[in-house]
């Protein structure tokens, strides 16, 4: 297995990228090799900086970085020896098997949908988040920014890909589906909420259980939480300001600590022929670690092959 990882995206690549690399590579195994996509010159240096060897990666070398104010289409486009566009090169070629980055989000889902593309039947991949639960696991939030307006057969794919990603990559069992709304009652929320329960309701495809409130989000009410991008995205951000206004406080609760983003690495893309991940622009080196593994845990789960199966 070649899991990609493109070491100029982040606003503290490279640095941040290539330490978080070293210490990805110390929990892969023999037969797992990550490919460091970026200035080779300047990650080699980096490498020996901290006294390990180069010999331990693979080094795919570019001259473009694709910033993170950039638009993302043009940015393709015009970059072609950026790491992000070298990075989705390798991925459609087979020559990676997942690919990561904390670099341009917007680069990131053009890339793959120009790319690898979508999965036949899937309208518009998704992108997830963890959501930590009172007692203890986790749950799984999507859209969280990928599509800010969503139509009701597109909510009802997300909860088939949010489904399959819990099974496959967190070991849920039978994952429990909600929608999420304004009222737990069927004709509560908006004209999308509305239009979408019945056909949650109607689908053999996923565990559906209903509409959920934002208070019931770190709750065992369900196991995939359902949403447009615009609303996913708000709550996430809300979600993250949780773990740094506890730190500002000096407050130490181990609920809260679980809100901290470098345990989890990254956004997942659901919905693309190949695993891909986008961290967060400001990705720390445990970040970057962590974002590695998911990459790994996507590829050995083989979700892609599954969600493949569940869209024929």
């Amino acid at each position: 297995m070649k899991i990609g990882l493109d070491i100029m995206g982040g606003d503290y690549a490279p640095k941040a990228a290539v330490l978080g690399a070293i210490e990805a590579y110390k929990t892969l195994s023999a037969d797992q090799k990550l490919v460091l996509i970026g200035d080779k010159e300047v990650t080699v240096s980096i490498l020996q900086e901290n006294g390990v060897s180069p010999d331990n990666f693979e080094f795919v070398h570019t001259t473009e970085v694709i910033g993170m104010g950039e638009h993302p289409t043009k940015a393709i486009v015009q970059k072609p020896d950026s790491s992000i566009s070298v990075g989705f090169q390798l991925l459609k070629s087979g020559e990676i098997q997942a690919f990561s980055s904390a670099g341009n989000t917007g680069a990131m889902l053009v890339g793959a949908m120009f790319s690898v593309k979508t999965i036949p039947g899937v309208v518009r991949p998704a992108m997830t988040t963890i959501v930590p639960k009172l007692k203890g696991g986790l749950g799984i939030l999507l859209d969280v920014g990928a599509n800010a307006d969503c139509k009701p057969d597109v909510l009802v794919q997300f909860g088939v890909l949010g489904s399959l990603f819990a099974q496959a990559v967190y070991d849920i069992s039978n994952p429990r589906v909600a929608l999420m709304n304004i009222g737990e009652e069927e004709e509560k929320g908006n004209i999308l909420s509305q239009a979408t329960y019945p056909l949650m309701k109607a689908t053999s495809l996923f565990n559906f259980v209903g509409n959920v409130e934002g208070r019931d989000l770190f709750s065992e009410s369900a196991d995939v939480y359902v949403c447009d991008g615009f609303t996913g995205n708000v709550i996430l951000k809300l979600a993250e300001s949780f773990y740094v206004i506890t730190r500002k406080k000096q407050l130490k609760d181990e609920f809260f600590d679980r809100f901290n983003y470098e345990q989890y690495g990254g956004s997942p893309i659901l919905g693309v022929n190949a695993p891909v991940v986008v961290g967060h622009g400001i990705s720390s080196p445990e970040a970057i670690k962590n974002m590695v593994l998911l990459s790994r845990n996507m590829v050995e789960s083989n979700l892609v092959d599954k969600i493949k199966q569940a869209f024929q």
